[in-house]
């Protein structure tokens, strides 16, 4: 992979990032590499000069040097593995840190077309592959200088066998790093599948409730079950190429050495060496398939890096729902919203203004026109026509930070994260903040009274261990509880009691006094405690008056509240 693509590049700053601790293990790891090539040469000299003409003090002194030697190398190895592996595993908490940070950005886009397991797969397997390729670079400089200075010694013994060693050695890296190719084009569809199947099986998990209600289990099995073999097909396929390469590659290692094994035989032979140059030759014969097959190694480490690389840059190049604008909110924010000619998936030019401080209900007879004008309220993308404005700035305009500071979104399916129930509550408070007024008004005060451990009881993962109704509570909470001056909140109170909704309802008039606040729903308790309502029916704005005349006055409106 080229270094101007942008997989490529992914991997260039992946090493480019922890070029320190790469240096330092690649320095130890040759290190390591030289001393074992020096073994063999040293058995030969011990031979030579201690063995084949006996002298006791000249055996004791080089066995001295081997035992130098080995410490030499053992600690080479030991700390430049360890460099290598902490570069590996920095680098892909790096990459880990830049997928989620493009998740969370507030433009959003990355999830779109991906499920979360997919995204999970991306910022944890994916990121641990390329980070590898830290650890198989360091190894590899590694692995080159074993080879270069396995032929260099062989070339002090024998001018053939190192000439040998010196034009075989790229002939075996070329190959591998040609036999490496299609391992890369399989490892990205292996990556692919097994994204996918994280990505379903996280949607089961997710829906298990519903799936026992359906009484769907079977189906889903089998949807799981397909999904498993097409992931496990291709992670064969990865498996069989990586195996092809390593195999042939050994194949090939093995031949180049019996060749060299082969020329040193006949130089014995013919006298041009002598015992303890052969023993050396044999030794460095015997050392060369490990750096050689290393090479090896690092081409595959080299091609699955790449493939995850790819994959990562699409999800860092997602293109934003949205286009981030500039400015921010000027001082003191008033909170006025205004509606200009608005027209989303549905909605028909749109004319509204929300003064500051209002308490307005708006009623959507299509849910499908609801959920757009909670998209283009939250500016989770932008409008096709027209414009929202926030104190008579468009919100286009706008930094998404700085308007996420200002106006809060909730949604009617916000999700609640694994913890207790006081960190969801408090998640987006300013810090400081007494949460037990927001507590009180969403009457999540009694969800933590009927919890053992009370404010400190785990939710669980998404809420599961609260009820409906609890969840819809503390998730009411947590968006009273951050306080921001414009909150929308859609439908909070779809399943609760009736005596526990109108005292929300109450409660959310209380605690946003003063601020502006939308309630996008059609409960007659929380309408009755608005300032005034808007009703939209057929896309448009057809209807606007307090709850009370609009019940006595419009039969659409009627149908909508109160059946």
């Amino acid at each position: 992979m080229r270094a101007d693509t942008p997989g490529g590049g992914i991997m260039r700053r992946a090493v480019a990032g922890q070029r320190r601790d790469v240096v330092v293990g690649s320095v130890l790891g040759a290190a390591h590499q030289t001393g074992e090539a020096l073994v063999p040469v040293l058995i030969g000299l011990v031979v030579d000069r201690a063995v084949v003409h006996p002298d006791g003090g000249a055996l004791a002194r080089w066995l001295v040097v081997l035992a130098l030697v080995y410490a030499a190398l053992s600690f080479g190895f030991r700390f430049g593995c360890r460099a290598g592996e902490r570069a590996a595993e920095r680098a892909a908490h790096l990459l880990r840190l830049d997928v989620v940070r493009r998740v969370l950005a507030p433009h959003g886009g990355a999830e779109a077309g991906r499920p979360p397991g997919a995204l999970v797969n991306v910022a944890t397997e994916d990121a641990r592959r390329v980070g590898a390729v830290n650890m198989a670079l360091t190894l590899g400089i590694a692995a080159v200088v074993g080879v270069v200075a396995g032929a260099v010694l062989l070339l002090r013994a024998s001018v053939p066998l190192g000439l040998l060693v010196l034009l075989g050695a790229p002939v075996l890296m070329a190959l591998g790093h040609f036999l490496a190719r299609p391992l890369e084009h399989r490892s990205e569809a292996e990556q692919e599948r097994a994204a996918h199947a994280s990505g379903v099986a996280a949607d089961l998990v997710a829906g298990v409730r519903v799936l026992k209600g359906l009484r769907a289990e079977m189906a889903a099995v089998d949807r799981y079950r397909h999904t498993s073999q097409a992931s496990m097909a291709a992670n064969v396929r990865a498996a069989r190429a990586e195996a092809f390469q390593s195999g042939l590659m050994l194949t090939l290692t093995g031949v180049f050495i019996a060749l060299v094994a082969l020329v040193g035989a006949r130089l014995v032979l013919s006298g041009s060496i002598g015992l303890g140059a052969l023993v050396s030759a044999v030794g460095l014969a015997l050392f060369l398939p490990g750096p050689i097959g290393m090479l090896a190694w690092v081409g595959a480490e080299f091609a699955k890096g790449r493939a995850s690389a790819a994959r990562i840059a699409d999800v860092l190049a997602a293109p934003g729902e949205s286009t981030g604008g500039t400015r921010t909110v000027p001082a003191p924010v008033r909170g006025e919203l205004r509606l200009r000619g608005l027209s989303h998936a549905g909605l028909t030019g749109l004319d509204l203004t929300v003064p500051p401080g209002e308490h307005l209900g708006v009623v959507v007879t299509d849910p499908g026109h609801a959920a757009a004008l909670l998209y283009c309220l939250a500016r989770t993308g932008d409008p096709a026509a027209g414009t929202v404005e926030l104190d008579g700035i468009p919100l286009t305009d706008l930094d998404p930070d700085a308007l996420r500071s200002v106006v809060l979104v909730a949604e009617h399916d916000a999700q609640l994260f694994d913890g207790t129930l006081l960190e969801n509550v408090t998640a987006a408070a300013p810090p400081g903040a007494d949460p037990h007024p927001a507590m009180t008004a969403a009457a999540a005060d009694e969800v933590a009274a009927a919890l053992p451990g009370g404010t400190t009881a785990q939710v669980g993962e998404r809420g599961r261990a609260l009820s409906g109704g609890q969840r819809q509570r503390v998730a009411l909470a947590r968006a009273l509880a951050a306080d921001r001056r414009v909150l929308v909140v859609h439908d909070p109170t779809t399943a609760v009691d009736a005596a526990t909704e109108a005292r929300i309802a109450t409660g959310i008039r209380t605690a946003r006094t003063g601020r502006t606040t939308v309630l996008v729903t059609s409960s007659p308790a929380l309408l009755a405690a608005t300032d005034r309502v808007v009703l939209i029916d057929g896309g448009t704005i057809t209807a606007r008056s307090t709850h009370d005349d609009l019940v006595r006055d419009n039969s659409v409106y009627r149908a909508a509240v109160l059946t």
